[in-house]
């Protein structure tokens, strides 16, 4: 009777953990970027649940983005990148922008994000 041994080779192992390391490096290189957008995306949705009335000035919702901004460690977005459009009462609020990751040596990783328009206003 023949045992026959099952699993991965010495070298089966080592390309394993390899591709696990490199995962690992561009997970642990994106997660800032990602939770960035994520708070941009909050801090976005803080200013529309406001509801700040429609005589409110366009400077004055970049202004309490910066400054809500500035608490959350946004430094990739500030209130100049918002677009904000004033239709009558209501208003419309987006911003789109890109992130290069390095991940090593000459090697990049480009993250485009876009928060789509968030409608508010009374």
């Amino acid at each position: 009777m023949k045992n026959k041994q099952t699993g991965l080779s010495l070298i089966g192992v080592l390309i394993v953990g390899a591709i696990l390391g490199f995962l690992f490096l561009i997970g642990m290189r994106t997660v800032p970027v990602v939770t960035e957008y994520m708070a941009v995306k909050r801090i976005m949705n803080a200013i529309i649940e406001s509801n700040p009335s429609p005589e409110v000035p366009i400077t004055q919702l970049r202004a309490d983005f910066d400054k809500r901004a500035y608490i959350d460690e946004v430094k990739h977005v500030s209130g100049r990148d918002l677009v904000i459009v004033k239709r009558g009462n209501k208003f419309e609020m987006s911003v789109s922008y890109a992130r290069k990751v390095p991940i090593a040596a000459n090697v990049s990783l480009l993250i485009e994000f876009d928060t789509g328009t968030l409608r508010g206003g009374s």
